[in-house]
């Protein structure tokens, strides 16, 4: 019988070491400070404020080269697929006159295309 015992709690102690470690991140990240939460917001905007779509002046050079590798074209090669109709596609905010994209940062017109076009579902 005290085998048994003691089975029964090597197994309840391994389950809560386990299920700790399991929430222990979850947990964490919910404490962030607020600063790190708000450059989080920051970094989901990724429609830079320009004045025209084709502008990537304040665009980093890494984010262009990122486009690039994603096949993005300021026209779509096919007329039903285009960034307006794209489930990764921002729209612009209001003032703004371009829309951004999920993968990469800059400005994105609405009639573009990349290779990673998903449909709205």
């Amino acid at each position: 019988m005290s085998k048994d015992m003691k089975r029964r709690k090597f197994i309840e102690n391994t389950l809560r070491l386990g299920s700790g470690l399991v929430l222990a991140p979850i947990l964490l990240q919910g404490c962030q400070s607020g600063s790190e939460k708000s450059a989080g917001k920051e970094d989901a905007d990724n429609s830079l404020e320009v004045t025209s779509c084709d502008d990537l002046s304040k665009t980093p050079e890494a984010e262009i080269k990122k486009r690039e590798g994603f096949g993005y074209v300021e026209e779509s090669p096919m007329p039903d697929k285009n960034c307006a109709n794209c489930n990764l596609y921002l729209p612009p905010k209001e003032g703004q006159a371009c829309g951004g994209c999920a993968l990469f940062k800059g400005p994105v017109f609405e009639e573009a295309y990349c290779t990673y076009w998903a449909p709205i579902v």
